[in-house]
């Protein structure tokens, strides 16, 4: 079983976060300044021997990719923010693909969202940092470029000679499948067989959108069973609400925050909506999510899954190993997430359990004859 984990690169300065959030700003800014908002919440959340990283440092790459596999992880999937041209923290996975000494497995997710301050912003109207647009076939063929040196390393993962590359919200782009049929012609210029692409996140594929340019659809979770335990009137406003936000988006430039207060869900109720879900059809990939808590970015209009322990998490995915195995007759699994610290989905060791989640991992990985 492939167990592949979303990874997130928000790690290292950058001038633009320096510019946007402050001097110094990376992902543990955030981390740093969570409070505990009820009792029992477990914030804030402290990294083993406050080993506050710097991704910018090779070093720190060679040990998440030494520990991860050691315990399981296939491989990780991550995030690359491309604005038609523009780049933002591409430098970890520039220095990853220049070390060849690092034999780790790795995808991309194209994370193709407008950036705004929502996070810091009380206002009902964010101010858009960085718009993301698509531009036409000199644009795409220069994103390809971009790509072609990491799609030739024989650490990208692939299936036969197909790149996996994976696209996070695909109904935001407006000539997807014009895009994904000229990525997937310069790919066999460039002597591959093609691409399999595979989207992300649930309203491409509950919206009833074109995708048969999709080898593969990830069931991401815990966002995919926080939506299938909700009733039928909360999922048709959602609905309403999220058709709404991306037309904003896509065609007046706009993002408006989604007013809330905080929410809180129990983990046994989320992850048993996991095991409980089928494939809706062949192009389904199962996913699983090791904890969620976004209050660190949101504060008191974040969203907790309160619950987590790592006996727990080692319960539910052998379940969903064998979920995964037998009943969707897959061999991937994508894992939210190895470093989502701000947003409670993290592998990596803390204060608090050490390494227990990695070991459980390892356990129900050996435990379903999953281990290599």
């Amino acid at each position: 079983m492939k167990v592949i984990a979303f990874y997130l690169p928000q790690y290292h300065r950058t001038k633009e976060n320096d510019e946007w959030w402050g001097e110094g700003f990376t992902e543990w800014t955030s981390m740093k300044s969570a409070k505990s908002l009820y009792k029992d919440h477990y914030q804030p959340r402290i990294p083993l021997g406050r080993n506050y990283y710097d991704l910018s440092d090779i070093e720190t790459m060679k040990w998440q990719a030494g520990i991860a596999k050691e315990h399981g992880i296939y491989g990780f999937c991550v995030y690359h923010y491309w604005f038609e041209g523009k780049q933002l923290l591409q430098k970890p996975m520039e220095n990853y693909l220049a070390d060849k000494s690092i034999h780790f497995p790795y995808c991309f997710c194209w994370a193709n969202e407008t950036w705004t301050n929502a996070w810091a912003s009380d206002s009902k109207n964010p101010k858009v940092l960085m718009k993301q647009t698509y531009g036409n076939k000199a644009a795409w063929k220069k994103h390809f470029e971009y790509l072609l040196p990491f799609f030739n390393d024989e650490r990208y993962i692939k299936t036969g000679n197909k790149p996996l590359f994976v696209i996070y919200r695909p109904e935001q782009i407006e000539p997807l499948n014009e895009m994904l049929d000229y990525f997937n012609e310069m790919a066999v210029r460039n002597g591959f067989a093609g691409i399999e692409f595979a989207s992300q996140q649930k309203d491409f594929h509950l919206n009833r959108n074109d995708d048969s340019r999709f080898s593969y659809k990830i069931e991401y979770q815990p966002d995919l069973a926080q939506y299938d335990i909700k009733s039928w009137h909360e999922k048709k406003i959602d609905c309403i609400k999220d058709m709404i936000l991306t037309f904003m988006q896509k065609h007046m430039g706009r993002s408006i925050r989604k007013v809330k207060n905080l929410t809180i869900q129990d983990y046994d109720k989320v992850w048993n909506a996991i095991l409980k879900n089928n494939p809706k059809d062949s192009k389904m990939l199962p996913g699983a999510f090791v904890d969620w808590d976004n209050t660190p970015r949101y504060g008191k209009k974040g969203k907790v899954i309160q619950g987590a322990t790592p006996q727990k998490f080692y319960h539910y995915m052998k379940k969903q190993i064998i979920h995964a195995r037998e009943d969707y007759k897959k061999d991937m699994l994508f894992l939210f997430a190895w470093n989502e610290w701000a947003e409670g989905g993290y592998m990596e060791p803390d204060q608090k359990y050490g390494y227990k989640y990695l070991e459980a991992l390892r356990k129900a990985l050996e435990e379903t004859n999953e281990f290599t």
